[in-house]
C-alpha cells in the first residue's frame, strides 16, 4: 500500500501486476477532494452561467446545481480520475507505454460525502536486459531502376486517374459498391457501412479477397459474379489479431447489398502528361523515375531497419502478454499503415496488407508487440525525440507519394486518429537509424540478398 497526494489530499493507491507487462491499479480519491473538485467546478460555473431571469454570475448555486449537476459531475470526475492516475504513474515511476482501460469507469458516478475508488489497468514496459547495440552485421540490397519499373509505375498512375464504367455484372478486377453488414452467430454486429467497396479477385490472388477489413481465402467463390441489385452472403472467421475484441474467432456472416458494379478505364498517358502539366511523356517519365529511385532508397532502409529489429527479437528474452488486447492490435495495425503510406504504397494494398496482418499467427503477432517494446526501451535509453517539423516533413512525404495536398492528409489523420501514430512511426525510424549508424553494412545485389533471405527464413 502507499500513498499520493492530489491537490494536498492524499489519495490511496495500492498497485499490482496483472499479468506480463500490465499492472493494475486501485485508486480511492477521499471525499473532501471530490467535495473540494465541484464547489470549485461549481464556483467557476457560477460566474459565466446565465439563465432566464438572472444576469451573468447572479444564478444561485441551488439552480445551478439543480441544472448542471450531472454535467459538473461528469467533468469533475474525468479531471480527478485524470489527474489521479497519471500522479500515481509518476510517484510509481511506471513505464507506461498505453493508454490506461478501466471497466465501468463511464458508469461510476461520485456521491457527496464518499470517497470515489476505481481501478485502472495500464500496460507497462516490461524489463528485460538488452543485448548489444553496436556494430549489428546488415546487408544492404543494391536495386537499379529499369524502365520496365517506370512504366508499370506509369501503367498504375494511369489506372488511379482512370475513369468508372458502369458493369451489368462483376468480373475479375470490378469493384462492387454497396452496404454491408457484419455479425456474428450470436447477431451481435460490428459493422454497418453504406459505400462498402469491395473488388472481385484477380487471377493472381488466387480466389482470396477483402471484405470489411477482413481476408477470405474463398472470398471468390462465396461472391459469384454478383449484379447491381443482388445481395451476397459471405461466411468467415474473424482473424485472431483483429482490433476489435468481439471479432477474434466469432464466426460472421457479412450481407453485402450490391448497388452498382464498376470497371476502371485507365486515363490515357496523355491526359496524365496534361493534368499534371508535363511537356511530355519522357518528361513524365523522369519524373516518375525520380519517384521511384526515392522509393527504392525507402524500401532499402526498411529492410535494414528489419534486419536490426530481427537481431534485438532474437537476442532478447522476455514474456508478454498471454493474449494481445485489442488496444495494441489496433496499435500494430496503426503502425504498419504509417509505415506503408511512407513508402508509398497505393489505398487498396495498405487495406490488403492490414486485412493479411490481422489474419497473421500469433507468433508473428507476438514478435511484432516484442519490437515495438525493444525499440520503446531503446529510444527511451538514447533519448530518441521527435520535433514538429519533423511530422510535418513526414506528412509532406506520404501526401507526395498519394498525389494529394499535405494540408488534405493531415486533415484525413487528425480525423481517423492517426496522426499520433506519424510520432510513434518517426520514433521507431529514428531508433532503427541510430542504430543503423553503428551497424557493419555490406551491399550486395537484389538478387542475392532475395535469395539469401529466403535461405535463412527456411532455416528458421
Amino acid at each position: 500500500m502507499s500513498q499520493s497526494a492530489v491537490a494536498d489530499r492524499p489519495n490511496t493507491v495500492s498497485i499490482k501486476d496483472a499479468g506480463p507487462c500490465a499492472k493494475l491499479m486501485a485508486i480511492e480519491i477521499p471525499a473532501e477532494t471530490i467535495a473540494g473538485k465541484l464547489r470549485e467546478s461549481l464556483d467557476m460555473l457560477g460566474t459565466e452561467a446565465q439563465l432566464p431571469g438572472f444576469r451573468k454570475g447572479r444564478v444561485p448555486k441551488a439552480l445551478i446545481e439543480k441544472r448542471f449537476g450531472p454535467s459538473i459531475r461528469k467533468e469533475a470526475k474525468t479531471e480527478l480520475v485524470t489527474q489521479a492516475v497519471n500522479q500515481a504513474v509518476e510517484e510509481h515511476k511506471l513505464k507506461v507505454v498505453g493508454a490506461p482501460t478501466a471497466q465501468g469507469l463511464d458508469k461510476a458516478e461520485l456521491i457527496d460525502g464518499k470517497p470515489f475508488a476505481f481501478e485502472v489497468e495500464v500496460e507497462v514496459l516490461p524489463e528485460f536486459d538488452l543485448p548489444p547495440i553496436d556494430g549489428i552485421a546488415v546487408k544492404k540490397p543494391t536495386i537499379d531502376v529499369t524502365d520496365a519499373m517506370v512504366d508499370d509505375e506509369l501503367r498504375k498512375l494511369c489506372i488511379n486517374e482512370g475513369s468508372l464504367e458502369s458493369r451489368d455484372v462483376a468480373e475479375p478486377g470490378d469493384y462492387i459498391t454497396g452496404h454491408a453488414v457484419m455479425v456474428d452467430d450470436k447477431g451481435t454486429e460490428f459493422y454497418n457501412l453504406k459505400g462498402a467497396v469491395i473488388q472481385k479477385p484477380l487471377a493472381e490472388a488466387k480466389g482470396k479477397g477483402m471484405i470489411l477489413g477482413i481476408m477470405v481465402d474463398d472470398f471468390d467463390k462465396q461472391l459469384g459474379a454478383p449484379k447491381p441489385g443482388t445481395t451476397i452472403t459471405v461466411k468467415a472467421k474473424g482473424p485472431e489479431q483483429h482490433e476489435v475484441e468481439g471479432i477474434r474467432g466469432a464466426n460472421l456472416t457479412i450481407t453485402f447489398q450490391a448497388e452498382r458494379v464498376d470497371r476502371i478505364i485507365p486515363a490515357p498517358t496523355a491526359d496524365i502528361v496534361a493534368q499534371y502539366g508535363f511537356e511530355s511523356e519522357a518528361q513524365l517519365k523522369d519524373r516518375i523515375r525520380a519517384r521511384i529511385e526515392e522509393r527504392v532508397k525507402s524500401e532499402q532502409l526498411t529492410v535494414m531497419h528489419q534486419q536490426i529489429a530481427k537481431h534485438l527479437l532474437d537476442k532478447t528474452t522476455f514474456e508478454l502478454p498471454r493474449r494481445l488486447s485489442a488496444q495494441q492490435a489496433a496499435r500494430t495495425l496503426a503502425r504498419r499503415r504509417m509505415e506503408l503510406m511512407h513508402r508509398g504504397v497505393d489505398a487498396q494494398k495498405i487495406e490488403e496488407n492490414l486485412a493479411a496482418l490481422r489474419s497473421a499467427s500469433a507468433a508473428d503477432a507476438s514478435r511484432d508487440l516484442k519490437a515495438f517494446f525493444i525499440l520503446f526501451r531503446i529510444a527511451e535509453d538514447l533519448k530518441i525525440q521527435v520535433q514538429d517539423v519533423e511530422i510535418s516533413q513526414r506528412i509532406a512525404q506520404m501526401a507526395f507519394q498519394r498525389n494529394v495536398r499535405p494540408e488534405a492528409l493531415r486533415a484525413e489523420l487528425q480525423q481517423s486518429g492517426q496522426l499520433s501514430q506519424v510520432y510513434q512511426t518517426i520514433r521507431e525510424q529514428k531508433t532503427l537509424d541510430a542504430l543503423l549508424n553503428k551497424a557493419t553494412i555490406s551491399e550486395m545485389p537484389a538478387e542475392e540478398f532475395n535469395k539469401l533471405m529466403k535461405d535463412q527464413a527456411g532455416k528458421n
